[in-house]
């Protein structure tokens, strides 16, 4: 899972706010769409991903607090099926890098978010996968105890279903 990068930003503050570098393109892919998520607490979102090519994403919280949760979905890898997850916080000068071949997903602990996230492939619903968010051969541990879902998210297969 070293392959996921935390990033932390400079913020600069004064009395009249702060001013943060937020994107500098010294990233291993290019970025071609920024998505803008808005979420109300207790709803997750995930876990998903993009078949081939795959989609690299730079996730970005500018208001509220996220627990994000990334799954390696990457069959020759030593880490197959771990999840690791990330507390971001629009206070906290920080970005989340997950690259190619990992599921992604998050959780809002905050009364709502707003999440900004670049990705290096165009958005394809003929290639767009996802597998399901409380899914027990993954484990992933949930800060939320009663989720508001999708039901596109609610109704996911498992992820032996989807990973193969």
């Amino acid at each position: 899972m070293t392959d996921l990068q935390l990033i932390n930003l400079k913020r600069f503050k004064d009395e009249r706010g702060f001013f943060e570098e937020f994107y500098k393109g010294s990233f291993p892919c290019p970025f071609v769409q920024d998505n803008h998520s808005y979420s109300r607490k207790g709803v997750i979102r995930g876990m998903h991903f993009q078949e081939t090519p795959g989609q690299a994403k730079l996730v970005s919280v500018i208001q509220g607090r996220i627990y994000d949760v990334c799954v390696d979905i990457r069959r020759d890898s030593p880490t197959f099926g771990q999840w690791k997850g990330f507390f971001l916080d629009a206070e906290e000068p920080q970005q989340l890098f997950v690259p190619v071949g990992f599921a992604h997903g998050f959780a809002v602990l905050s009364d709502s978010a707003h999440v900004i996230y670049k990705v290096s492939t165009f958005y394809d619903p003929q290639t767009e996968r996802g597998f399901r968010y409380d899914d027990p051969s993954v484990g992933i541990e949930w800060p939320v105890e009663s989720p508001i879902l999708s039901d596109k998210d609610r109704t996911a297969p498992a992820f032996a279903e989807v990973v193969r």
